[in-house]
């Protein structure tokens, strides 16, 4: 069994057909689902297949990534079948300056679903983290390929302690988490971006019409907080975070003025406490 996708029994494979099965229907997002044993990085992937016309609903899901980046380019990996790999092809038809909120929208709906399978508190730390306590148990990249965009997440499912990329990370093994199973959390996590999509699309890309910009303060992490903004090239802003704007933007009030940060903007967002 050496080298087998069975080798490990507590990380088992997840099934490409199953997933097409279950996620695929006529009128629906997803327009298909591939599984691929390992691959550098799934944004990567997906970009370029979007930049070579790829339909929109397209899902790519690595059991094993190589290259995996997060934002500003930072690396990380884990052990193979240990977590969820994955990255998904949007074309949304709403205003570029709306677009900032699709991956708060995508935290908003991965918080949801694995909050009602694993019975575990998570939370969402702006502008692309989903936590469990202060421990970062996954993150999100949004990247623009052409007219579209990618969206990935890698969550930490069965990561032993030992495993863990960085000692401020968890996984929901870590946590005692109800659902360690890859198949539904995946599922949950698709089916609920799909109705958050659908709703926000509606709306024009709106995210005080559609609700999303509620759900999102509901569950976040660090607005009502004390923060310390960690920025490139300057001094870092030290106050309270106030809000998220129209466009997806982090309010920060500071000592002299409000602040309004863009992803791009920042470094690091850290409770100042």
């Amino acid at each position: 069994m050496s080298g087998s996708r069975y080798s490990d029994l507590d990380r088992p494979p997840l099934s490409e057909a199953a997933l097409n099965r279950a996620l695929l229907r006529p009128g629906g997002l997803w327009t298909g689902v591939t599984v691929v044993e390992s691959t550098g990085s799934t944004n990567a992937d997906l970009a370029r297949a979007a930049q070579e016309g790829a339909a929109e609903g397209a899902v790519l899901v690595a059991e094993a990534q190589e290259a995996g980046r997060g934002r500003l380019g930072r690396v990380w990996n884990a052990p193979p079948r240990s977590g969820l790999t994955f990255s998904i092809l949007l074309r949304p038809e709403v205003p570029v300056a709306s677009q900032g909120w699709l991956p708060l929208l995508y935290g908003v709906a991965a918080a949801s679903a694995v909050r009602r399978l694993a019975e575990v508190d998570v939370r969402l730390k702006w502008p692309n983290d989903l936590l469990i306590g202060e421990r970062k148990l996954a993150g999100v990249l949004a990247e623009r390929a052409d007219d579209a965009v990618v969206v990935g997440m890698g969550l930490n499912v069965s990561l032993r302690a030992a495993e863990l990329p960085v000692a401020t990370a968890t996984s929901l093994a870590i946590e005692e988490a109800a659902c360690l199973d890859r198949d539904p959390l995946l599922r949950a996590v698709l089916r609920e971006v799909e109705v958050h999509y659908r709703e926000w699309t509606a709306a024009g890309g709106d995210a005080e019409a559609c609700g999303l910009r509620a759900a999102y303060l509901a569950a976040s992490a660090t607005v009502g907080r004390q923060v310390r903004v960690e920025l490139p090239g300057r001094p870092a802003l030290i106050g309270r975070a106030s809000g998220i704007d129209r466009s997806g933007c982090l309010e920060v009030e500071g000592p002299d003025r409000l602040h309004t940060l863009s992803a791009g903007d920042v470094v690091h967002v850290r409770p100042a406490e």
